[in-house]
């Protein structure tokens, strides 16, 4: 339980109350913490407040189609609120002046750590998307099709395509009310899951060939140098995806990718089956999320955070 925690309304309301308003995304942004930005900041926008969206990383050029307005300094932050951001060390180091004062935590994470002044957070929910749904809906703002687009993408690609097992009747009728609201399907769905870039397929080869399996092959992990990454050019966007292709084997109830970040700092993110808590296994290493799929980050060497992250996964598989 978050000790600071607010309702849907009680959000709506201070919103509302706001202006000159900062939206915070986390640092690597996926669909869900853009799409659920891109929503909230025009649904703002139609109520007439000031209001952008800011991120330590560059957006990817896929979500250019969201719109987003990027924070340049062009007003000074009088509210500041967060989205899809369960810990403060998520932001990154650049955006941590503003991390370190959110007003408003709008949040799907049950590892949420309450950092903000006032935490909105339903950790049943698979999607931040579909918590600012019901935001946007008490701010009493029409859902058109710009709004829609912005969460139906923050829907579609938190769920894998509604593929993962966090999906529930709820996420289904939100996604029709979305679609009936002009949300478009067809482009969404083609941009994010029926293509794929080259460099993509480059890494996802890379993956496949270098794989390797532990705990009678019920542990999967790949691992993504950074050599591997530069060679490739890989942006963000183009690793997308790759972290879902271990768990994916048979047999397999914890898939393991590690993508090194430098010299000495690791991402790794962790799937699973119902046999064990992603969430649990990263937040042995300061991380957290999912029940079936969260992450963390390890400064130590690539062996250092292999081991570390393995012997998470060995409790895990034990329990």
């Amino acid at each position: 339980m978050i000790n600071n925690g607010i309702s849907i309304e009680n959000a709506a309301q201070m919103l509302l109350g706001a202006d000159n308003i900062l939206i915070l995304c986390h640092k690597n942004p996926d669909g869900d913490t853009l799409g659920s930005a891109a929503a909230l900041m025009y649904a703002l926008k139609s109520r007439n407040k000031i209001c952008a969206v800011l991120c330590q990383d560059k957006i990817p050029e896929k979500y250019d189609f969201l719109g987003i307005d990027v924070y340049e300094n062009q007003f000074v932050p009088e509210f500041i609120v967060s989205v899809d951001v369960a810990d403060q060390k998520l932001f990154g180091d650049d955006v941590m002046v503003y991390g370190e004062n959110v007003d408003l935590c709008i949040d799907h994470h049950p590892s949420n750590t309450g950092y903000a002044k006032a935490v909105c957070c339903d950790g049943t929910l698979p999607a931040a998307a579909q918590l600012m749904y019901s935001v946007v809906a008490a701010m009493d703002v029409e859902i058109d099709r710009t709004i829609a687009n912005c969460l139906y993408t923050g829907l579609m690609t938190d769920t894998g395509c509604f593929k993962f097992s966090s999906t529930t009747a709820e996420t289904h009728i939100v996604a029709a009310e979305l679609l009936r609201c002009g949300a478009e399907h067809n482009f969404i769905s083609e941009r994010f899951f029926m293509s794929r870039s080259k460099k993509t397929i480059e890494l996802e080869k890379y993956a496949l060939n270098t794989m390797e399996y532990y705990f009678d092959g019920r542990c999967a992990v790949i691992v993504l140098p950074k050599d591997v990454l530069e060679k490739v050019n890989a942006q963000p966007s183009d690793i997308d995806g790759i972290s879902a292709i271990p768990r994916s084997i048979e047999g397999v109830d914890v898939g393991i990718t590690i993508r090194q970040i430098n010299d000495n700092t690791f991402k790794i993110s962790v799937r699973t089956t119902e046999c064990a808590n992603a969430s649990e296994i990263a937040q042995g290493l300061g991380g957290g999320g999912h029940t079936r799929a969260a992450g963390c980050e390890v400064i130590c060497s690539l062996e250092g955070a292999k081991n570390a992250i393995l012997r998470e996964v060995e409790t895990a598989l034990c329990r």
